[in-house]
């Protein structure tokens, strides 16, 4: 029988699992939390944090250092992600308002803005800590494991301890017990976004980059990528699309995405893209 072992807390508003299995030594599961913690503390925007920091610089002047290695960690992201999806997923987004144009010398460690603008790193932040989780656990020799943020956000290093790939399967949510799809994963992360959810009719709106109009069509949209953080800005961004968009992107990426849209309970496939190890 393969060892188990967990370590289970609350972080970035969400509750954060490590599992891992085979040899493992406990300092390994701290570290990874102390990861997570790290990424919450210094991307949080509900009290001091770097990020914080930042956004109230760029309030009132053009540029701003940026200090933090996390925080620039998450702005690299975020620009290979904006490249990646045409501008669908964007940090710096409010409602009712379109994106402000910023730029980021990374040599420097700057970040340069037309106007005043904040960032918001919740489209990709669990993504970013589950990263940092894995990549402290493989350093420590971990070969095989799953963390969780929430139920939307997941990363499998390496093959399920009875061997082949995980399964995993995205709820539906209005049919308890039942999957939207199943889809295997091996060394990948697995992101969902959606508008609607049956456990938490108050959750946060997406919002459209061009014009910061929230998302009202109920809809799921799942994205598998080799990293979290990837994942879940590609998630976001196939939420976000329009159906002209939703067509462009999944033509750009070979990773599997998915995409639903409800009517009534009913869930109707909007868009399956990559090779899909997965039952829909």
């Amino acid at each position: 029988m393969t060892e188990g072992h967990a370590e289970c807390f609350v972080a970035m508003g969400t509750r954060v699992e490590l599992h891992a299995f085979g040899p493992c030594d406990p300092q390994a599961l701290r570290l990874a939390r102390h990861e997570v913690e790290r990424v919450d503390d210094a991307l949080t925007i509900h009290r001091p944090s770097p990020t914080v920091t930042l956004n109230e610089a760029l309030s009132v002047a053009s540029g701003a250092a940026v200090d933090d290695p996390i925080l620039l960690a998450a702005l690299i992201e975020t620009r290979v992600l904006m490249r990646m999806t045409d501008g669908l997923f964007d940090a710096t987004v409010r409602q009712g308002a379109p994106r402000g144009a910023w730029d980021l010398d990374i040599a420097r460690g700057r970040v340069e803005a037309e106007g005043p603008l904040a960032f918001d790193f919740g489209g990709m932040g669990k993504g970013l800590a589950l990263d940092a989780a894995a990549a402290s656990l493989r350093a420590g020799g971990v070969q095989s494991g799953l963390l969780s943020a929430g139920e939307s956000s997941i990363l499998a290093i390496g093959q399920h301890p009875l061997g082949g790939p995980w399964p995993i399967g995205v709820p539906h949510p209005f049919a308890p017990g039942t999957f939207l799809a199943e889809l295997d994963l091996v060394d990948e992360a697995l992101s969902v976004s959606a508008t609607v959810d049956a456990a938490a009719p108050c959750r946060q709106p997406t919002l459209r980059s061009d014009n910061g109009a929230p998302v009202t069509a109920p809809l799921t949209a799942v994205a598998v990528a080799a990293q979290g953080a990837r994942a879940e800005g590609l998630s976001t961004a196939l939420l976000a699309a329009s159906p002209e968009e939703r067509d462009r992107l999944a033509q750009r990426h070979s990773g599997r995405m998915l995409c639903f849209r409800y009517e009534g309970r009913d869930a109707i496939t909007l868009a399956i893209t990559g090779e899909l190890a997965c039952n829909v």
